[in-house]
């Protein structure tokens, strides 16, 4: 896989991510009558797809270039660990005081945690020979 690739990889990954966060951030407020977009609104969701799958896309880069397609499962078992472990962000986080109903955040900030890694996970085939 060629650097380039990996950049591709990373922004399509960024993007379907970012739309589920979207999409889901949209279901998660109208089923609960909640609205957390001063705290986690679009941009923010956009922003960290980007981000994480910018650099799981140059962790597969890195891991092909050094040892091949041996270390494939390994990496993608570390990025599902680093998502579980991403969820002690959210557990801890401290809304402001006037948000309403402050205990439904989890319920929509934990399963965004998966996006990423479910998206460059399902696109990496396309781009790995």
């Amino acid at each position: 896989m060629k650097l380039k690739q990996a950049f591709w990889l990373g922004i399509i990954s960024a993007g379907l991510s970012s739309v589920a966060c979207i999409v889901y951030g949209y279901l998660h407020a109208a089923a609960f009558y909640v609205d957390f977009s001063k705290v986690l609104g679009p941009v923010n969701m956009i922003a960290a797809s980007v981000l994480s799958c910018l650099l799981m896309a140059l962790g597969y880069w890195l891991a092909l270039r050094w040892r091949g397609t041996s270390l494939l499962g390994w990496l993608q078992t570390g990025y599902a660990v680093l998502s579980f472990v991403s969820i002690l962000g959210v557990l801890g986080f401290q809304l402001p005081l006037e948000q309403e109903s402050p205990e439904l955040f989890p319920g929509l900030a934990i399963p965004m945690h998966f996006f990423p890694v479910l998206s460059i996970v399902s696109v990496f085939p396309f781009f790995h020979k």
